[in-house]
């Protein structure tokens, strides 16, 4: 969907309709955008921008607070066009999915068009798509003719697509990464193919092996309905990198907001046996520290957050939280209970 939260806030609002909007903290320092419309990114603003740098940046910024509940309706209801025509939708956050129509007798192109029309009848809100033979194309692909517009990369278009992309285009690559690499000379994904995945692990760890496959096209991963998905996260990779534990932990609440409310549509039909927190450092190296356990509170991902960052004492880049399912076929777990 096109800045999603935004988007509906101003549908809502029509007088929002051309001005500058975010959503998300207050108007104070502690206060972070959740989101923002496309003029207000005009000005630099973003998601995840501290509320008070983005007042500086965008001084008629008009902030609203988030409405979650209004989201996940409409979220349901795009969801449920989106059943339509595959069983295979996996979704990734409120306002985004993957969905796997290899099975359907439509041309992928079309479809997706169909779709798109059908979510903006039902909403009156605008929707973007990417169309390619894996997660990776079609993700990079939803992203190049937003808003209101797809792409798409047939099988044969891959390694031409894939080359000419500048690598900040590939998952997990911010401004420090994208830095390293113009180090190393490279700004391209045909630049970066000229590196071995040993010389690429020595410069990024494992993430190295990551980056050997994307600048390739390569990406094996399965669309993943709800009911087969192992686990449920939500996470957030920042612009710059967080300094101390107390910056992070200024970040949970809003992460811990969306997800537990993502997590409630589930609750009736999965059964969470783990809770977990997973850190990215600035060094890209890794870290994660689960808990038994069926009630996810903020308290316990503060808990595992502040455990997690003592391992190293790193700057981190990204934080993610998150629940592990119970398997379908699991007799003794017990019913998951919300706070």
């Amino acid at each position: 969907m096109d800045c999603f939260y935004a988007a509906i806030e101003i549908r809502d609002r029509p007088e929002l309709a051309g001005v500058p909007v975010g959503v998300g903290g207050a108007r104070d320092r502690r206060g972070v955008l959740t989101t923002c419309n496309y003029e207000a990114r005009k000005f630099g603003v973003h998601s995840a921008m501290p509320t008070f740098m983005a007042l500086q940046r965008c001084p008629k910024l008009v902030i609203v607070p988030t409405r979650f509940e209004v989201y996940r309706r409409e979220s349901a209801a795009i969801r449920a066009i989106l059943h339509r025509f595959s069983h295979l939708v996996e979704p990734l956050s409120l306002d985004e999915a993957y969905l796997d129509v290899s099975a359907h007798p439509g041309a992928p192109g079309a479809l997706a068009q169909v779709i798109r029309e059908l979510i903006f009848r039902k909403t009156k809100l605008t929707a973007s798509a990417g169309i390619g033979p894996n997660k990776l194309i079609a993700k990079i692909a939803s992203d190049l003719n937003k808003p209101n517009g797809q792409c798409e990369v047939t099988p044969e278009q891959v390694s031409e697509f894939i080359a000419a992309l500048p690598v900040r285009k590939l998952w997990g690559i911010g401004q420090v990464t994208e830095q390293k690499l113009e180090r190393l000379g490279v700004t391209t994904c045909a630049e970066l193919q000229r590196f071995t995945r040993g010389v690429l692990c020595e410069h990024f760890g494992r993430f190295g092996l990551e980056l050997y496959d994307q600048c390739r096209g390569i990406d094996d991963r399965q669309v993943e309905p709800d009911r087969e998905r192992k686990s449920l996260s939500n996470e957030e990779t920042f612009s710059s990198d967080l300094q101390t534990a107390d910056e992070c932990e200024e970040r949970l609440p809003e992460l811990f907001d969306e997800f537990v409310k993502e997590l409630g549509q589930k609750a009736k039909t999965r059964l969470v046996t783990k809770v977990f927190v997973k850190l990215k450092f600035s060094d890209f190296t890794r870290t994660t520290i689960e808990r038994a356990g069926r009630r996810p509170t903020l308290e316990q991902f503060s808990e595992l957050l502040h455990e997690a960052f003592a391992r190293t004492g790193k700057s981190v880049r990204l934080i993610g939280i998150g629940v592990r399912f119970a398997s379908t076929d699991s007799a003794d777990a017990s019913q998951l209970a919300l706070l």
